[in-house]
Formats: C-alpha cells, sequence, structure tokens
C-alpha cells in the first residue's frame, strides 16, 4: 500500500487512466486507476505517460458510485490548523469530484438530471464546513485511547486502527488499495497561550459521529444499534513542557426511539414511539458508553414541563428500568433554572456535580512519558438538539478540568483562577462559542444559540435578538431545505447508494411542481402578513386607555376607550373596570 505521510500529490491524467504520486522524489510507488475498469493498482513513476496532464492535489478523499459511473473525490485546497503533539492536522477547504468516465452522452436527459443532482447533493456534504484530517497522526481516537493500545495496534495504517464512528468518508474509500486521508467532520482549535510566563498548548476536537449522521428534526434518538443522533465526542488538550493532559465529556440525543418531524409549527411536538421496546437499544447505547468511556453521569438539560416533560420522565424511568450502577441521571431544567437571565445559576449544576467531576479525574502524562492519571468516567451531556444548552454546560465543565490540569503542571500557582487570566479566558470561551457554532451549522444550519454568554459570560440583549434571528433561519431551513441535506448525506456515507436499478428511475418527475407547494404557502402568507402591517389605518386602539378586564380574581390588562366594550356586554361573567392613565 501507499504510504499514508505524503502531504500532497500530483494527479497526472490521461484518457485511460488517473495516476497518482506523492510530492516526494523519494518515493517510487503510483496508484493507478483505470478510468473504464474501475480497477486500482500499484505502479511506478516510469510507468506514467509523458502526455499525462498535471496537477496538484491536497489529498484523497476516495470514490463514489453514481448514475454516469465511479468518481474521484480530492482535497484540492487545505489549510494547517496547528501541530498535535507534533504532528501537522489541516482543514480541508475545497474538493474536486472527478469522474472516470470521459462524456456522459451515454445517458438520457432523466439520467444525466438525476446525475448531476446526485453530484449537487455530494458537494452539499463536502462544503459543509468541518472536515479535518492528518497524515500521519490518528485523529479518530482520544490520546487516552492512543497511550493504552498494543504494538500491533500502532503498526496499523491509520484507517485500519481509526475509530469508524469518525471516519466520514469510510464509504469513499471501501474500494481503495492505497491509504487516503482519513477525514472527520468535526471542529478543531488549536491556540498558543502564557500564563505566569509559561507557554503552552491548549486544544479543543469535536468528533461528530458518522452513525446514525443527519440534520435536525430529520434525525432524532437512536436507532436499533444504539447509535444516537448527533454524538460528539468532545476532547479538550493541554500540551506543557512535554507534559499531555486531556478531559473528554460526549453529547448525543436522548437515547430511546422518538422523533420530531417539521410540519411548519415552530417546534413541532416531540413524539415517543409506542411500538418498539425501548430498553433493547438504550442498553445497547449505554453499554457501549461504559464499554469506551467508564463510568456515565447523564446531564439532561431539556424542560421539565411542556413538550419536553413526557422526554423526560421516559429517560428517568429508562434509567431506573436499566438498573446499572455505573450510570447517574442528573435532570437539570436550564430554561428553568436560568430564566430571566440569571445565567449564575448554572453554577448550581457545576457544584452538583463537582465531586464526581473529581472522582472521574482527567488523562494526564508526564514530561517522561509516564501515565500518572486515567479519567475513569465521562458526562454525557443532552438537551433537545444537544448544540447550545449543552455547549453552554460542556464549556463550563471543561473550564473546571482545565484549571486542575494547569495546576498540575505547574503552570497556574495555587489558588490562581483561569477566570483571572484576562487573555487566556477571553482565547477560552470565543474557542468554546466557535466549537457551539460548527456542530450547530453541521446539525441544525445555523450557528449556535447562547453564544453571547459563552463567549462573554453574560446574557445580552444583542445576544437575544441573535438567537431570534438564528431561530428563523432555522425554522426555514428546517421545514424547507433539510430534506436535501438529509439525502444528501445519507447518500454520502453510503446509507443509500445508486446502482443500476436506479438508472432508469428519475428522481422525480421534472413537471411535478407540489414539492414547491409549501414555500410558495410560506411566501404568499408573509407577504400579506406585510401587507396588512404597511396598510393598515389609525384605529381607535393606539389612542384607548389602558384598562383592565376582570376574569375571577385575576386581572387581565386590556385597551378599551372609556366604556365597556361590546365584545365583553356580550360575556356575562366578564367586567371591564377601566382606570386612569399613567
Amino acid at each position: 500500500k501507499m504510504a499514508s505521510t505524503y502531504e500532497s500529490f500530483n494527479l497526472r491524467t490521461t484518457p485511460e487512466k488517473f495516476y497518482i504520486e506523492p510530492c516526494d522524489d523519494g518515493s517510487e510507488d503510483v496508484l493507478a486507476i483505470d478510468r473504464v475498469s474501475t480497477e486500482m493498482t500499484l505502479t511506478v513513476r516510469r510507468d506514467i505517460p509523458a502526455s499525462a496532464e498535471n496537477r496538484t492535489v491536497c489529498g484523497l478523499m476516495g470514490t463514489i458510485r453514481l448514475v454516469a459511473g465511479m468518481y474521484l473525490v480530492v482535497i484540492t485546497k487545505k489549510k494547517k490548523v496547528g501541530d498535535l503533539l507534533g504532528h501537522a492536522v489541516w482543514k480541508a477547504l475545497d474538493f474536486e469530484i472527478l469522474s472516470y468516465k470521459k462524456t456522459i452522452l451515454h445517458l438520457t436527459d432523466n439520467q444525466m438530471q438525476d446525475n448531476k443532482t446526485f453530484l449537487s447533493m455530494i458537494n452539499n456534504v463536502l462544503h459543509t464546513d468541518g472536515f479535518y484530517f492528518a497524515t500521519d497522526y490518528d485523529l479518530t481516537h482520544t490520546l487516552q485511547r492512543l497511550a493504552n493500545t498494543s504494538p500491533e495496534f500502532q503498526e496499523m495504517s491509520l484507517l485500519e486502527r481509526a475509530d469508524q464512528r469518525f471516519v466520514w468518508n469510510g464509504h469513499l474509500l471501501r474500494e481503495f488499495i492505497a491509504q487516503p486521508e482519513v477525514c472527520l467532520h468535526e471542529f478543531i482549535t488549536m491556540k498558543s497561550s502564557c500564563i505566569n510566563g509559561k507557554v503552552f498548548e491548549w486544544s479543543i476536537i469535536s468528533r461528530r459521529s458518522c452513525f446514525r449522521a443527519g440534520v435536525r428534526y430529520y434525525v432524532r434518538g437512536i436507532d436499533s444499534e444504539g447509535h444516537a443522533a448527533n454524538y460528539v465526542e468532545t476532547e479538550q488538550i493541554v500540551q506543557y513542557s512535554c507534559a499531555k493532559a486531556s478531559f473528554v465529556q460526549t453529547r448525543g440525543s436522548i437515547p430511546f426511539y422518538w422523533s420530531q418531524r417539521p410540519n411548519l409549527k415552530y417546534k413541532p411536538k416531540p413524539q415517543i414511539s409506542k411500538t418498539v421496546n425501548h430498553l433493547d437499544g438504550f442498553q445497547r447505547h449505554f453499554d457501549s458508553q461504559v464499554i469506551l468511556y467508564g463510568r456515565q453521569v447523564i446531564l439532561n438539560l431539556i424542560n421539565q414541563k411542556g413538550s419536553e416533560k413526557p422526554l423526560e420522565l421516559t429517560f428517568d424511568k429508562m434509567v431506573t428500568s436499566l438498573g446499572n450502577g455505573l450510570i447517574k441521571y442528573i435532570a437539570f431544567d436550564f430554561h428553568k433554572e436560568c430564566s430571566r437571565m440569571r445565567w449564575h445559576r448554572l453554577q448550581i449544576l457545576v457544584d452538583m456535580v463537582a465531586e464526581m467531576q473529581d472522582e472521574f479525574g482527567y488523562f494526564l502524562v508526564d514530561a517522561d512519558g509516564k501515565v500518572l492519571l486515567n479519567q475513569d468516567g465521562t458526562f454525557r451531556s443532552n438537551c433537545m438538539d444537544c448544540l447550545d444548552r449543552t455547549n453552554v454546560i460542556q464549556s463550563l465543565l471543561a473550564r473546571r478540568s482545565l484549571q486542575s490540569q494547569l495546576r498540575k503542571m505547574g503552570v497556574l500557582h495555587m489558588g490562581q483562577q483561569i477566570e483571572e487570566q484576562a487573555d487566556f479566558e477571553k482565547m477560552y470561551k470565543n474557542a468554546w462559542a466557535d466549537n457551539a457554532d460548527a456542530c450547530a451549522k453541521q446539525y441544525a444550519g445555523t450557528g449556535a444559540l447562547k453564544t453571547d454568554f459563552t463567549r462573554t459570560g453574560k446574557r445580552t440583549h444583542l445576544g437575544l435578538l441573535m438567537d431570534g434571528w438564528n431561530s428563523m433561519i432555522r425554522y426555514y431551513k428546517n421545514n424547507f431545505c433539510d430534506g436535501f441535506r438529509q439525502d444528501s448525506i445519507d447518500l454520502f456515507l453510503g446509507n443509500y447508494a445508486v446502482d443500476e436499478s436506479d438508472w432508469n428511475t428519475p428522481l422525480r418527475d421534472p413537471k411535478d411542481w407540489k414539492f414547491l407547494t409549501l414555500p410558495i404557502i410560506m411566501v404568499v402568507a408573509f407577504s400579506m402578513c406585510i401587507i396588512c402591517l404597511l396598510m393598515a389605518g389609525k384605529t381607535k386602539l393606539l389612542s384607548a386607555l389602558p384598562c383592565k378586564v376582570r376574569r375571577g380574581p385575576r386581572l387581565w390588562p386590556m385597551f378599551c376607550s372609556g366604556e365597556q366594550p361590546a365584545w365583553s356586554r356580550r360575556r356575562s361573567r366578564t367586567e371591564c373596570v377601566c382606570v386612569e392613565s399613567s
């Protein structure tokens, strides 16, 4: 197999073959791809025809079959994010999808249109921000997992030893004989910081699972294997003077069978399935979590009233029914506790779990490479989307762990608080807010909500306005765009595969305009509302005196013109009591 440490390749193209050679004069290995038979073979540089066209690519994503045949997906632009333990980490910025076929004239008009649609779907996924890779380091595993592996594991290729939960181009690699890039769909930030004159590296890596992947509302709950929707493993890493430490948390959809399909309502009512055995999938989910991470503390941040209440009650009941002493359940009504801008009350939850966090600890290796501490438990946080509320709580718990780590490493003096280090605190808050935005864009289509608190430590009125704007964008995308995004993800991950039986069946009748009905209705309704507002005349309401309408013992604020309104006279139990204007 070709080595995996090359940082760029020459893509040499002839009408018959693609030749991929590393931009390294010392290597003779060349991957040859036959554009007719699709066969891949390893050859040497001298076999490349002199007439071959040449271009440089940054990496190989793999291959995928569409209606027109096979396509090669390459990375054409990248930027360096930073170095993790001495290994370069890259972010893929642009891609190209290259057809094996020299022409698509063999397709019918419908097939051409379908092929064009499939290409746009693949491009939609590729250009959803967040593909990262490293050519000589395994980004799919935490520091602790890598430290507890065998020599045989270390000798495997990156693809063979990767945690398959986080390999987003796994379907594209199924026929590859060479070692391409193992790409993760995630968020990575790496910062160099200085406290007390001591320089250290600080990073966040959020790995998004490709199992039960999808978009908000279309993918909720778990599947039969126990994989949760929008599952993300977030690792915070510190490197100082050859010592390194990490703290891992997870997030994921409420792990039983429920749905919340878009129906034009702002907040569709969640539906808990009544036809399946929830406990089987629930147990599979937490069995795997305990094996991977040790003890589990569930932080359920959803509302404990209204439409979210049945989910909270069912979650609590499931944990009780499971009876696993390694799993602890904590319900914290985030919106109720923090209502009326009382965001300081989040400290209640942090204090509540402080003792458990100290018991879990974190992973720590000294400058000599000796493992001093292992993390033996993980917080599994969730709200409805596992985005906004979840990220706020995770950033608070990560800060508490980081403070302990920096003291242990000798960066912070005893008694010093991270919050007192103004420059680092600003960087820390912005990085966690960027993490929230990245996860939210991949799942919900917009930046995260509540990031003003994450960035500044305060909830602001501007932040509320921005949340309102993002909520409107989410509403539109969730109802009118996310079906295409979900199909695109399923195609990219191989949940749906194009085969010959599909070639004669068009994706849709081009004369069928039914799919435009809802957007047209929304546009007309919105236009009518604007017209009504612009053309509304002045009414008595504008000059009315405030009054109160008595219904039983409670006073309800209303308006009248000084006399009992006609509508209230028709209701015998309604009394209008006018008061003077203030």
